[in-house]
């Protein structure tokens, strides 16, 4: 049974014969979701604003303002006080600190920590700057954003984080050496936090998304085949990488979710009286998983994945 404190909603109270239909405003849940520009956080926010029943003030940040176009009008039709667009840059830690005193409500029952970006390619093509921004985003953004709004969670004993991960923090993906190294320590983060969490009644959730049709591509920094670093790595490394790409071309073709797919396993966490601490949006990838977890010594991932990938066997096999 949720607590209404948790969970406000408006509620139209009857007291017969006392008060004949006194009506009780319910504050909103306000949620807050970072990386708004496109995509998952784009489509979230939407969502979560267009609500039938009018259940959520909805925060949707992004560090590019100039990017907030499609956004306003994906949402023309909401009403005014379920919405609210902030410029937010995770990886600025003055920007977050902003962001919460702007918060009109001063709190956040469900924070989303959407913001991400990928790195693919072999090791040696990537700079340590373009490294460095891979953490600064998918992580310390992560945990910034986090470390800026538990306080007032923990005030309130109640609270919702949820995050969107990925299967490549699960398990090791070739060529995503860095981008799956970023999402293992959000993972650990995440996992390490909730304990404690528990404590406070603040849930932690990772939504695992497998590939997704969003613009998330976009935002991927990949080593392009005719790069000049790439063409400097050794033969064998360019043509793995190769096989690599259009093993991708052919996983988007046969298992890339909607993005309303994933946004039902949002709403899903955002909605169950006892969140979970994973979410998987695809069981695709489980095989791989439940082997790791299976096998001890890492040996029997580590071949499967590469027979996966550049065998062409299915994850099952």
């Amino acid at each position: 049974m949720h607590h209404i404190s948790q969970f406000p909603e408006k509620r139209k109270v009857d007291f017969i014969g006392l008060y004949p239909q006194i009506t009780v405003q319910m504050e909103k849940r306000v949620v807050l979701i970072t990386g708004c520009s496109s995509g998952i956080g784009l489509g979230l926010a939407v969502r979560l604003a267009s609500d039938s029943q009018h259940r959520f003030k909805v925060y949707a940040t992004m560090r590019d303002l100039s990017k907030k176009e499609y956004l306003l009008e994906c949402v023309r039709d909401c009403h005014a006080d379920t919405f609210e667009i902030l410029q937010m840059d995770v990886t600025d830690q003055q920007s977050v600190l902003a962001t919460t005193e702007k918060i009109k409500e001063e709190r956040v029952d469900i924070l989303v920590c959407n913001a991400g970006i990928g790195l693919m390619g072999p090791l040696e093509c990537h700079t340590y700057d373009t490294m460095k921004k891979i953490f600064d985003v998918n992580l310390f953004g992560t945990i910034s954003t986090i470390q800026a709004f538990l306080p007032g969670m923990k005030q309130r004993r109640s609270g919702r984080i949820i995050i969107s991960s990925s299967v490549g923090g699960l398990q090791g993906v070739p060529f995503n050496d860095v981008y799956c190294a970023s999402k293992f320590a959000v993972e650990g983060f995440c996992e390490s936090m909730a304990i404690v969490l528990q404590h406070f009644n603040i849930h932690v959730s990772l939504i695992e998304c497998g590939p997704v049709n969003t613009n998330f591509i976009n935002n991927l920094h990949a080593s392009d085949p005719s790069d000049s670093q790439l063409q400097s790595v050794d033969s064998d490394t360019r043509s793995l990488y190769a096989q690599y790409l259009q093993h991708c071309q052919t996983i988007f073709q046969d298992v890339a979710q909607d993005t309303d797919e994933i946004l039902q396993v949002f709403v899903e966490a955002i909605e169950a009286s006892v969140p979970s601490l994973r979410y998987f949006t695809t069981q695709f990838f489980m095989p791989l998983i439940k082997l790791k977890l299976q096998s001890a010594s890492g040996s029997e991932y580590v071949h499967a994945m590469h027979k996966f990938v550049f065998s062409g066997s299915k994850p099952k096999e």
